[in-house]
């Protein structure tokens, strides 16, 4: 067999902890403790009679023997995950990052829809403004994100580059002639390098005397239109089913006219990991098809 080789839980622990840069979190990650997750490196370095690590008071540094196995452990277990993802593809589990926003606004609405096509894939999904480190996390098959696209940007798809609308209910609407009666609703990112897009540039000086109310999620902006408490200044993708349940519709004037958010564009991203995964290809097929 293979004699010399270590057990393959202790490479385990060493792969989580390198790629992670600390004990601790490669405990957490492999839900043991930090004291097991030292006595099964302890252990590795004295099969391999090798120092892994270099410890420091409050943070870990591969040596150069350490570089070398973790940059074949990294390889071996990404091949070996890829093969048994392959082998049990009849149960498969998508784990999907994204914005609140694009999972409450879009995805789930049209999960079904791919359920319909693809009944062996289940779709789990997680959602924060952060950005991930998908290559660290495991967790993360398929990251969708806002923002500029970047066309060099590695193992990344655009999705769609979306437009800027308003939009309000038909009763809100009925009940006002001019921007000036209204409450304007918009987004101010969490993010701040994201391109802003806000009703004072889309209008310039068009008036200024403008009642505007901000929220950080383009979700909780969608919510108030709905409830019938202003005009919306939002993603024409985000707002396609309340377009289609005729829940909210467009607001048109001469003076507020569509404007393109230039830049801002969701894309899928996948680790390196997934870039041979079927069912992740699947998924990132269905997206592409589904958007356009």
């Amino acid at each position: 067999m293979y004699p010399s080789l270590p057990s393959l839980n202790s490479l385990k622990v060493f792969d989580a902890a390198a790629r992670l840069g600390s004990f601790k979190k490669a405990a957490e990650e492999l839900f043991i403790t930090p004291t097991a997750v030292s006595h099964q490196i302890k252990s590795l370095e004295e099969t391999l009679d090798s120092q892994l690590f270099e410890r420091k008071t409050r943070a870990i540094q591969l040596t150069e023997e350490g570089r070398l196995l973790a940059e074949t452990t990294s390889r071996v277990f990404q091949q070996l995950a890829a093969a048994i993802g392959e082998i049990a593809n009849s149960n498969s589990v998508i784990a999907v990052s994204t914005t609140s926003s694009f999972a409450a606004l879009w995805l789930v609405p049209h999960l079904e829809r791919f359920y319909q096509k693809h009944p062996g894939i289940e779709i789990s999904i997680s959602t924060g403004e952060q950005i991930d480190d998908i290559e660290r996390d495991r967790h993360i098959d398929v990251a969708i994100r806002y923002g500029e696209f970047d066309p060099k940007a590695k193992n990344s798809t655009r999705l769609i580059t979306e437009s800027v609308g308003m939009y309000a209910t038909r009763n809100y609407l009925s009940n006002i002639t001019d921007l000036e009666q209204a409450q304007l609703l918009e987004t101010k990112w969490i993010n701040q390098s994201l391109t802003p897009f806000s009703w004072k540039s889309l209008l310039g000086d068009f008036n200024k005397n403008l009642t505007i109310r901000q929220y950080d999620q383009e979700y909780h902006v969608i919510q108030a239109a709905l409830a019938s408490q202003g005009i919306a200044l939002v993603s024409s993708l985000l707002i396609q089913n309340a377009l289609q349940n005729e829940w909210l519709v467009p607001y048109k004037s001469a003076a507020a006219t569509k404007q393109k958010a230039e830049g801002l564009s969701y894309c899928a991203v996948i680790p390196d990991r997934n870039i041979n995964n079927k069912q992740v290809s699947v998924f990132l097929d269905w997206l592409l098809e589904e958007i356009e």
